[in-house]
């Protein structure tokens, strides 16, 4: 009798255990392995899914309140400021990081390395930490101000609150979301292509419109989605440049323990991120982009600016300036002045109370430290079964877990964190604001994060090495931990490095859900800069920036050094 027949008659021996199969997908895989990794899927897919199945109970209950919330004019209005301050950002992202990717990669321009470093950095500044800097440099009676009223009488500057404020900060700190998939395609892009369109009678300008633009479509696709996807999330800089998008209006709501509107208004907020993502799909499944044939790499000659290199100068620098530049000379500022001023404690002299200050921190950033540690481990670690399956056991259950996993980047911090309240405190009192439910909601967000790096990496592991160390015997669980591992140990590594990074950042999950007392260098700035006590955020913002690039530093000196 066949090992197929045994499975499908459902015959069990317990001599022939080890020998059993099911098909899962496209192969047929020990048994034990494949319950264990659909198992700990489905548990995984299962904690997503409870967030979009709380929202639509909590909707559904609420009943007539629900329908009042939807049909009321602030949901319309915050509806209105989410898509046109989302809408903006990505055009004008889109408009900053195109010519930038170019200019630094593909020309003649002074210095071009150092500023694709420069361009990329703006990545590591939070939202709500670039959004208070540029409200105690540029607001109507910020330092700017000061500084510039002895000089020219300016008694106030123009209003940067509201959507030019939002639009402005949230445009300088995402542009290398497109930036950097964007000068990515252009490093491995083959010049012959752009040679045989000028063999052809297009003009350079021509042939970069024609060949170019079309080829980088997919990555301006891309980071245009993620920059979207960021602006419907982002709590912060909105919040402190007082535009009413969803994420300020729900926490408000939640504030004011009006969970019932919250919640109909998570819905619609993630609806409108559900409808970015199917478009995005959609959009990417109509074209194709792969090269048909063969052909030799070789790095192309930089394009020669000519007169225009000192204007493409003077745009990649203003970028840098307003991005980097601008934003670190503020944290300097403030951080000067509380050394010198904000910081001075009664009783103690200036030296004592800034030690005292300092040594203060040590307890956010070790927590900082501790949870987004935590949360690395436990995404990377719950992502892997889902990234197995999809990998190695493709088919329609595999797929499927894999799209269900994905809800989670349709869904803001906020949303997560108020879903968890509501299963906290109904069903699962003992883990209310405790630590593991705080991991928890970190490996909702996270997830997709996790799942694409370690997939990219698997799928680089041929499956008969895996295929070779099973027939010499050995179990599935000693092949993967002494094959597979060290093979994608380095796609673990980025996915670990990634979520740690965002979780070190993540601001409105670690407001709602943290422990009681439990301080974070994210809660801390967030405390500070609602109070307009710029002084003392400055030394917690400046110490969570290092923290956050440290580990992005290593991995990438680490790449360097391996390439």
């Amino acid at each position: 009798m066949s090992i197929s027949e045994l499975v499908s008659g459902g015959i069990w021996n317990a001599q022939r255990a080890q020998r059993r199969y099911i098909s899962i997908g496209q192969r047929r895989w020990p048994f034990p392995s494949s319950i264990f990794l659909l198992i700990a899927s489905l548990i995984v897919v299962s904690l997503v899914l409870l967030v979009p199945g709380y929202l639509l109970v909590r909707a559904i209950g609420a009943g007539s309140e629900t329908v009042q919330t939807l049909a009321s004019s602030r949901t319309w209005a915050a509806l209105g400021n989410t898509v046109l301050l989302t809408g903006a950002v990505v055009l004008s992202t889109a408009i900053i990081s195109l010519p930038m990717a170019w200019l630094i990669t593909s020309s003649d321009l002074p210095g071009r390395r150092v500023w694709g470093v420069l361009a990329a950095l703006p990545l590591v500044i939070p939202s709500y930490v670039a959004a208070y800097l540029y409200i105690s440099l540029l607001s109507p009676r910020g330092v700017i101000q000061g500084w510039l009223e002895p000089l020219l009488g300016i008694e106030r500057l123009p209003s940067i609150y509201g959507f030019p404020g939002a639009w402005f900060v949230l445009t300088l700190i995402s542009y290398p979301f497109v930036y950097l998939p964007v000068r990515a395609v252009l490093q491995r892009m083959d010049p012959s292509l752009l040679e045989a369109a000028r063999s052809l009678g297009y003009s350079p300008r021509q042939a970069f419109w024609r060949v170019t633009v079309p080829l980088l479509r997919p990555a301006l696709t891309a980071g245009s989605l993620l920059v979207a996807l960021y602006c419907l999330r982002d709590f912060g800089a909105v919040s402190l440049l007082r535009f009413g998008t969803f994420t300020r209006v729900i926490y408000n709501r939640y504030q004011v323990y009006r969970l019932n509107e919250a919640a109909a208004m998570a819905l619609v907020l993630v609806a409108l991120a559900g409808i970015i993502l199917y478009l995005d799909h959609r959009s990417q499944s109509k074209g194709r982009y792969a090269r048909l044939s063969a052909g030799s790499a070789r790095a192309a000659s930089p394009v020669r600016l000519g007169v225009w290199k000192w204007p493409a100068l003077f745009f990649v620098g203003l970028v840098v300036f307003l991005a980097l530049v601008v934003p670190a000379g503020g944290l300097s500022y403030w951080f000067w002045r509380g050394l010198n001023q904000d910081w001075a404690v009664r009783d103690l002299g200036p030296t004592q109370s800034n030690v005292a200050s300092l040594a203060a921190l040590a307890r956010p950033a070790w927590n900082s430290f501790v949870v987004s540690l935590g949360a690395a481990v436990l995404t990377i670690s719950l992502a892997l079964p889902i990234t197995i399956l999809v990998v190695r056991k493709p088919g329609r259950v595999s797929h499927t877990l894999e799209r269900l996993s994905y809800v989670s980047s349709a869904l803001p911090g906020i949303v997560i964190a108020l879903a968890y309240v509501f299963i906290g405190v109904n069903f699962a009192r003992p883990l209310y604001q405790t630590l593991p439910m705080l991991l928890i909601a970190y490996m909702v967000l996270f997830l997709p994060q996790a799942i694409g790096a370690e997939r990219s990496s698997l799928m680089q592991v041929p499956a008969k090495l895996e295929e070779a160390g099973r027939s010499l015997g050995k179990r599935s669980s000693h092949v993967f931990r002494r094959v597979t591992l060290p093979l994608v140990r380095p796609g673990l590594l980025a996915a670990a490095v990634m979520v740690f990074l965002t979780a070190m950042k993540e601001l409105p999950t670690t407001l709602i859900l943290s422990p009681i007392g439990f301080n974070t260098l994210a809660v801390q700035v967030w405390s500070n800069i609602t109070e307009a006590f710029f002084a003392r955020a400055a030394a917690p913002t400046l110490l969570l920036i290092l923290l956050s690039s440290v580990p992005l530093a290593l991995i990438t000196l680490r790449d360097g050094h391996n390439n």
